[in-house]
């Protein structure tokens, strides 16, 4: 006796363009697509990998009808997508921004639930591709003085425009949510040196990198690498009432309210091959006689060796007064200064620093870009400072603050001081 084999409808084919694989995997990839959507674009890739039906379905924890419905349904709507899709990129690789709004809802039209009893939706692809181009224009460029778009005012603009007759509120968030569009949102960013010069921006990075690697090494050779900033505003802080210490199954309970008793600055200085905090400055203000005088104490703990400070562009930092003093010990002759904001070194903050930078000067400064304090070690022992006692200190006048924080740093300096492990080296440079 002959047995036959009994086979099922052959599956529908699925080709994908690589835009269209593309697509459909970002909907996999994103935290916030619907899971019915993730699944079916699943199930297309798979089918466009010559899965069978039942190979997808055990992968996916699927029955076998719901595979076959969801590769029939892209099948049908193939040759639409791949129409938009042509429409929406050039020959020349350059993208047509309002079709390829309508490739990639054509995509999710597809995949998505088919619509659901009551009133049926009756707007477009391009409808939806137009409204979706308002959302990313600022509102004032429509005559609306706000900040940024609501889903009420994207209703009330697309009928403004004559782009539909009406749509509901709800309508809109939903093709917001599908399309990934938050304008209710916003995330700042910071703008930093890189942004302008990228070469400069890298070779002063590996340069700073550079000396706290080779830290140890220059202080054994009689120069000292030190990170050095300010910290402002301290607050002397007082609660209005005593502290409740921490008991088993209760933690310390502080009084909300406070008193405050003033603000200290404390000009500290980071020896990166050491760990240690030499010849801290707190004082009530940071001027730049402040500053300058700061240096000259740090210097004079070691006044034949050499010194290479690294610090912020801050103007305290490149101030006339700075400038004068490193001519004083450098030797530098006098005729040479110039007068502030008229001639010689002395002109302006940009001949200053070059002058504090000079390479052959025993003592030197090493200017961070703009925006980088993470590549200033004496923000992460600040960062220490703060969460080790001024958090939750009690300070009951600015004096009592001044001393806390002396005693925290001969503490530190006894007990935990070590040189941080620097492994970052920024960007390797472009040849």
């Amino acid at each position: 006796m002959t047995i036959s084999k009994v086979t099922g409808p052959n599956p529908a084919e699925i080709k994908l363009s690589k835009r269209q694989r593309e697509e459909l995997e970002n909907i996999v990839g994103r935290r916030n697509s619907f899971q019915g959507l993730v699944i079916r674009a699943k199930i297309i890739l798979l089918a466009d990998e010559d899965k069978s039906n039942a190979f997808i379905a055990k992968k996916l924890g699927l029955n076998d009808d719901t595979v076959r419905l969801w590769r029939k349904r892209w099948s049908t709507s193939e040759e639409k997508i791949a129409r938009i899709e042509s429409d929406a990129f050039t020959e020349n690789g350059e993208i047509d921004k309002s079709y390829y709004k309508q490739f990639i809802l054509a995509i999710i039209a597809t995949i998505e639930d088919a619509p659901r009893s009551g009133a049926p939706t009756n707007f477009t692809a391009e409808q939806f591709a137009a409204i979706i181009a308002i959302s990313c224009q600022k509102p004032t460029e429509c005559g609306r003085e706000v900040s940024h778009w609501t889903g009420r005012e994207l209703a009330d603009e697309a009928a403004k425009q004559g782009i539909v007759e009406s749509i509901s509120t709800s309508t809109v968030g939903r093709l917001l949510r599908e399309n990934t569009i938050k304008p209710h949102l916003s995330r700042y960013w910071e703008y930093n040196e890189r942004d302008k010069d990228p070469e400069a921006f890298d070779k002063k990075i590996l340069e700073v990198s550079g000396l706290y690697k080779t830290a140890d090494a220059l202080h054994n050779q009689g120069t000292h690498i030190v990170s050095i900033d300010e910290k402002t505003g301290m607050q002397a802080l007082e609660p209005n009432a005593s502290i409740g210490p921490c008991k088993p199954g209760r933690v310390e309970r502080r009084e909300f309210n406070y008193t405050r008793h003033g603000t200290q600055v404390l000009t500290a200085n980071f020896e990166v091959a050491t760990g240690k905090v030499i010849a801290p400055t707190i004082e009530d203000t940071r001027k730049e006689e402040q500053f300058a005088a700061h240096i000259e104490r740090t210097v004079n703990l070691r006044p034949d060796e050499e010194w290479i400070f690294i610090c912020d562009q801050l103007n305290t930092h490149k101030s006339e007064t700075l400038a004068k003093l490193i001519a004083r010990i450098c030797s530098v002759q006098e005729d040479v200064m110039g007068v502030k904001g008229k001639s010689g070194i002395l002109k302006s903050m940009e001949t200053r620093k070059e002058f504090l930078e000079d390479p052959s000067h025993r003592v030197r400064f090493v200017y961070l870009p703009k925006h980088t304090s993470w590549m200033n070690q004496v923000e992460m022992w600040f960062s220490m400072l703060s969460k080790r006692l001024l958090k939750r200190g009690v300070f009951k006048s600015k004096t009592e603050l001044k001393e806390k924080i002396q005693r925290f740093i001969k503490y530190f300096n006894e007990t935990l001081a070590k040189p941080f492990k620097w492994n970052y080296s920024g960007k390797p440079l472009q040849a």
